[in-house]
């Protein structure tokens, strides 16, 4: 094995279900919704259309220590290649993500209950590998090649989720937690990257995720109603272990070096980043709005399967998530 690839120990039932007739209609109809709407990364995204790197992917703002002191040194050339590295940072661990979520979907085919529910996992393993595929293509043919590792944070996470043997916890921590900060993202680049090209690719995507999120939706609530208080407090410890990998951790340290940023200086910028987050203020705007519009994602996502009680809530105020928050007053 290299760096590039670690294996992980599984065992898992597989249910062999042999009702063919439909047992969940909306199930079915995510199903049918999946293959009237596939798309092709080859065919379907303009390849052609060039990148200038110089003028840098993300919006400037979403670089962490934007307008502060702590990039205050870094000339406009230096600054314009941390957008890129920084950038590629960021697709890399959504390209990770998206193959740990192939990954698990492939697991889910044998694992969940139902035909109706295995025919629509089958075609998110199709999705995912086009996803995997297009944010490849886009980093190995459009960035030079600029592919980073794996965050600490996002191994563990997808260690633990293609791990379990439970496909409720699987489901929860992929498409109801993984998911709903991947949305966020891809929704929030498709509105604001620099790059048309990144913002046609992050709509594509985006097209694909509603229905996954959705499957959770029609999964999970009979699951959760039916378990034992044991089981549940499973489920919900590590949902709350899930939602800080996912919303804390991820600093892109290897960007900074890679621009010749000082050990002290990284720090500064990552000093500043909690500081500004701990405050409350946002120094970028539309920054503020997508972490708030995901907070009221994940809690009202909780609701709808039944995960959110006074536990939780107490859960989600200890990592600074308003439990009363709401897609509608998001």
């Amino acid at each position: 094995m290299n760096a590039d690839s670690h294996r992980i120990s599984t065992s898992f039932e597989t249910c062999y279900q042999r009702l063919y007739d439909c047992q969940a209609p909306d199930m079915r109809r995510l199903y049918e919704n999946a293959k009237r709407d596939q798309w092709n990364a080859s065919r379907d995204i303009d390849w052609n259309a060039p990148l200038d790197l110089e003028s840098g992917i993300f919006a400037d703002e979403l670089i962490d220590g934007h307008g502060t002191d702590a990039l205050s040194r870094l000339d406009a050339k230096t600054f314009a290649r941390l957008n890129v590295e920084f950038s590629c940072w960021r697709i890399s661990q959504l390209l990770h993500g998206e193959e740990g979520a192939m990954l698990a979907c492939s697991q889910l085919v044998d694992m969940v209950p139902g035909n109706d529910a295995k025919f629509f996992q089958a075609t998110q393993v199709v999705d995912e590998a086009r996803h995997t595929e297009v944010l490849s293509r886009y980093l190995l043919d459009k960035c030079g090649g600029r592919v980073y590792p794996i965050s600490s944070n996002l191994k563990k996470l997808f260690d633990f989720i293609l791990g379990t043997d439970k496909w409720f916890i699987k489901t929860v921590g992929l498409q109801l937690l993984a998911e709903t900060f991947a949305v966020a993202l891809f929704r929030l680049l498709g509105e604001t990257a620099k790059d048309p090209l990144l913002r046609q690719i992050c709509k594509r995507i985006l097209s694909d995720e509603s229905r996954h999120m959705g499957f959770s939706i029609l999964s999970l609530p009979d699951e959760i109603r039916s378990l034992s208080p044991s089981d549940k407090r499973e489920v919900e410890d590590f949902m709350r272990e899930a939602i800080v990998l996912v919303l804390r951790g991820q600093f892109p340290r290897e960007a900074y070096e890679t621009v010749g940023m000082s050990a002290s200086e990284i720090d500064k910028v990552k000093r500043v980043r909690v500081e500004v987050a701990r405050a409350g203020a946002d120094y970028a705007y539309f920054r503020s709005v997508f972490r708030r519009e995901m907070h009221a994602t994940v809690v009202t996502n909780m609701k709808k399967v039944g995960l959110l009680n006074e536990r939780t809530s107490t859960m989600l105020r200890d990592i600074g998530i308003d439990p009363n928050l709401s897609l509608s007053a998001a």
